[in-house]
C-alpha cells in the first residue's frame, strides 16, 4: 500500500502578501516619474538638460525627492523579496534587491548642489561632500545591478523578451557610460531616457510575477 505524498501548501496570506509587495513594486516606477517630472518643472533654476534628477534632493525642498528615493527603494525591495516565490531565477529577485537599496542608500546620502542648482548655487561641477560620494556610490551599486538583472532575465525569457531585456541593459549601460565620459546636454537627456527605460523594465518585470501563479 503506497503512502501518500503531502504536497506543501502555501497559505493564502502569504499569496496575498506577495501580491501586494509585487503591487507596490509596478507602482514604484510611476511613483518615481511622476515626483521627479513635477519637481524638475517647478522647482527654481533645474535643468533636466544639465541636472541629474538625483540633484532635486537638494535644497529646501530636497526631503521630496528624499522621500521619493526611500519610498520608491523600499517598495522595489519588497517587490523582489516576493518576486522569489515567483521565478525560477535565484540571482534576479536579489539584484532587484540590490536596485532598490541603491535607491534608498541615495535618499540617505544626498547629492551635493552643482551647476546653479539650487537657485544661487555658483556654476559649474562644485566640490564632492563625503555624503555626495557615498551617493554617487549608491547609485553605481543600483545601476550596476539593474544592468545585470536584465542580462539574468535575458537567459530565461523567450527570444522577443529576451531581446528586450538586453536593449534595455545596453542602452542604460551605454547612456551610463557617455555621461561619465562626455558629461553635456545630450547626454544627460539620454541618461534620464535610459532611467526611464529601467524603471519601465522593472515594473513590467513586477507586473510579470504578480500575473504569474
Amino acid at each position: 500500500m503506497s503512502d501518500a505524498i503531502a504536497l506543501p501548501r502555501v497559505r493564502p496570506a502569504a499569496v496575498g502578501r506577495d501580491r501586494a509587495l509585487l503591487a507596490g513594486g509596478v507602482l514604484a516606477g510611476p511613483i518615481f516619474a511622476v515626483s521627479a517630472l513635477a519637481q524638475g518643472l517647478t522647482r527654481d533654476g533645474f535643468d533636466f538638460r544639465r541636472h541629474p534628477v538625483s540633484m532635486l534632493s537638494t535644497g529646501e525642498l530636497g526631503w521630496i525627492q528624499v522621500a521619493t528615493f526611500l519610498a520608491t527603494g523600499a517598495l522595489c525591495v519588497g517587490a523582489a523579496s516576493a518576486l522569489r516565490h515567483r521565478t525560477e531565477s535565484v540571482w534576479l529577485p536579489r539584484l532587484l534587491v540590490l536596485w532598490g537599496s541603491g535607491l534608498m542608500a541615495a535618499g540617505i546620502f544626498s547629492a551635493d548642489p552643482a551647476d546653479g542648482f539650487p537657485a544661487g548655487t555658483p556654476r559649474g561641477p562644485g566640490e564632492i561632500s563625503w555624503h555626495g560620494g557615498l551617493h554617487f556610490l549608491a547609485a553605481a551599486v543600483a545601476f550596476v545591478s539593474l544592468i545585470v538583472a536584465t542580462v539574468v532575465a535575458a537567459r530565461r525569457a523567450g527570444r522577443a523578451r529576451a531581446a528586450v531585456d538586453l536593449a534595455v541593459g545596453a542602452f542604460f549601460a551605454v547612456a551610463w557610460v557617455a555621461l561619465i565620459v562626455r558629461p553635456g546636454p545630450v547626454a544627460m537627456v539620454g541618461f534620464g531616457l535610459a532611467v526611464t527605460a529601467g524603471w519601465a523594465w522593472v515594473c513590467v518585470t513586477f507586473a510579470g510575477a504578480l500575473r504569474r501563479r
